[in-house]
Formats: C-alpha cells, sequence, structure tokens
C-alpha cells in the first residue's frame, strides 16, 4: 500500500508540490515508456463546432506528453500516458477554433516541469500559458525563470494525493501559499467540495487568485444541493474563485452529453460569469487503476469527443456574450495573456 508521504508525493507532480518536503528529491526520476514520438495522437474532435468560437478563445486546461525519452516521467507516477505532443495539442486548437491555452503540469513528470515548458515553448507566447508543480527545492530564480517563460499559477492537487483532513490540508494550503506569495500567480486547486467547504474561510482571505478544476469537484448526479457546492457557489459570487468547467466526464459518466452537468455549470455562471473559465482536459489521461495494468504500462486515454464536449458550453450559456467572457474575457485576466 502507498504510504501517506508516497501519497502527497504522486499529488505534488500533478500540484501538491508548493508544500515544502512533500516531494523530496523525485522530481525528475523515472524511466521512459514504450511508444512512438513520431506518431500522431489520433483526433479527439469528431464532432465539428456547432457555433461562432470568438477570436482570442482560449482552453484552460490541457497537457502535453512528449517523446519520454527526452522528457522522461516521474518513477513515482501512478499511470503512463501515450505521447501526445506540442503539435497534436496545435492541431486541438485549430480543430476547437481556439487561439490560446493553458497548460497544465500533469502528476506524472512530478515537479520537473521541463516537458509543460517546452510544450509552451513551441507554442509560443502569444498562445500558450501553463500552470506548474513546484517544491521546496524550487528556488526563487527558477521562478522568475518559470514566469518569463509564460508560468501563471502553481497546482494544489488534493484529490490525487488522497487529503480528506482539512488541518492537512489547510496546512498544505498555506505552504503553497508562502511559495508564490508577492507573485502575479494564482493557486489552482482540485479538491473535493468537502475540503472546499471547510476551508472556506481560508480560501476566501488567500492573497492570490484560486482557480478549482473541474467543477471544483461536484458530482453531477448529486445536484446543485450537494454539500459543500454552496460554498464553491459562495466563493465565486463574491470573486473569490474562479471555476473551471472542464473534464465534464469527470463529474458525470452520463457519455457523451452529460446531461446532469448542466445544472452545475449554469449554477457556476449564474453565480458570477466574470469567474469562469472553460477547458478540455486534452488528451484526458485516464488515471484510474485497472486490474493487471502497472504504473509503466502505458494508459489508453478516456474516449472523449472534444467538439462535442465544447459544444454543450454553447447549451450551458446560450448567451454569445456569456460566452465570449468565459472563453476570451475571464483567461486573458486569469492567465496574463
Amino acid at each position: 500500500m502507498m504510504s501517506r508521504r508516497q501519497g502527497f508525493q504522486l499529488a505534488g507532480a500533478a500540484g501538491l508540490a508548493a508544500m515544502g518536503g512533500m516531494l523530496g528529491g523525485c522530481a525528475s526520476g523515472g524511466g521512459a515508456a514504450g511508444g512512438s514520438s513520431g506518431t500522431a495522437a489520433p483526433s479527439t474532435v469528431r464532432t465539428p463546432v456547432g457555433f461562432a468560437v470568438p477570436p482570442g478563445a482560449c482552453d484552460c486546461h490541457v497537457h502535453v506528453f512528449p517523446d519520454p525519452t527526452a522528457f522522461p516521467f516521474w518513477s513515482g507516477r501512478a499511470y503512463t500516458p501515450p505521447v501526445a505532443t506540442a503539435d497534436d495539442l496545435l492541431a486541438l486548437q485549430r480543430a476547437l477554433h481556439m487561439d490560446r491555452v493553458v497548460i497544465v503540469q500533469p502528476s506524472v513528470y512530478g515537479t520537473d516541469n521541463r516537458a509543460t515548458l517546452d510544450g509552451m515553448r513551441q507554442l509560443g507566447p502569444l498562445r500558450a500559458r501553463g500552470v506548474a508543480v513546484i517544491g521546496e527545492q524550487t528556488g526563487a530564480a527558477e521562478l522568475d525563470a518559470m514566469h518569463a517563460a509564460g508560468i501563471r499559477g502553481i497546482r494544489v492537487n488534493l484529490e490525487t494525493g488522497g487529503v480528506t483532513d482539512p488541518a492537512a490540508a489547510g496546512r498544505l494550503l498555506d505552504a503553497a501559499v508562502a511559495r508564490i506569495q508577492g507573485r502575479l500567480w494564482h493557486l489552482q486547486i482540485y479538491a473535493r467540495l468537502t475540503l472546499i467547504e471547510a476551508l472556506r474561510a481560508r480560501l476566501a482571505a488567500l492573497p492570490m487568485p484560486v482557480v478549482f478544476d473541474h467543477f471544483a469537484g461536484a458530482q453531477a448526479a448529486q445536484g446543485v444541493e450537494q454539500p459543500g457546492f454552496a460554498s464553491v457557489l459562495e466563493l465565486v459570487r463574491a470573486g473569490r474563485a474562479y471555476v473551471k468547467v472542464s473534464g465534464a466526464y469527470r463529474a458525470s459518466s452520463e457519455a457523451p452529453d452529460y446531461p446532469r452537468v448542466a445544472a452545475l455549470a449554469r449554477a457556476l455562471i449564474a453565480a458570477n460569469p466574470e469567474r469562469i473559465v472553460w477547458g478540455s482536459d486534452w488528451p484526458h489521461p485516464d488515471s484510474v487503476p485497472v486490474a493487471g495494468r502497472g504504473a509503466t504500462d502505458i494508459a489508453p486515454p478516456m474516449p472523449i469527443d472534444d467538439g462535442r464536449v465544447l459544444n454543450l458550453l454553447a447549451e450551458w450559456a446560450p448567451d454569445a456574450g456569456l460566452r465570449h467572457r468565459i472563453l476570451v474575457d475571464n483567461p486573458a485576466r486569469l492567465y496574463d495573456f
């Protein structure tokens, strides 16, 4: 069984890291996975986009997984994704009519942000920004270099680390805040609703923007009355937090249109349309353990149709002006485009 320290290490790789000491020195270890780096990832856009995507639109949550011989995975990872390069991401951007993108450091690289930074470099500063994972070994000079490269936040992934105790989560958040204090960065958090509710007052008082991943961990089957969702709405309404309406399949198993997710999305948008951003979660890595599949075996991505998922935004926000805020204005402000 994975120890608590190992669990924190895995979570830190996706964003828990800013927490001094939790990742130790495991940032860059790990061998390469199999797979051909020269083969383009298959398109995830099978349904054409059915509405006019405004110029400057941004996909605020993607990952890149380049050639693992050049960018080795972390030895403590929980899964191994197939290759998905910056070129593949650019093809996705064009298919979705997106002009901007935010690359989020995934757990499989630990605190070694080179793959994320290289993806941003390939796409260029007019198109790409990033969210990093840092550890106690990440110094001020490295943070400065990350900012110059386009990093605009760090991720704290409490959910992947199995952190459910509010006291422990609060200590980790405090450490993260201390690491980026004074920088024009935000704190991206993936946590369950019960934690957000328990930490609501602390989150509301943070000196930097807070961004909640994937519908703030809400589950569509439980509706808008589920415990903790009101706290998220309160933070959003007060302008103290952003929410990514991303990864609908993480909030619901009702593929392909996730009908009950609509109530969550509409409630969040109604609370404060200035604090909502959209993300595809491409290339949809599947980190769920599967019997007989080891951490170094390639895990196929989830079979998501990104065109169909983007079309859901037009149902959640039928007004073109609302969509402009979600796709253009809010990301430009949050990620400094």
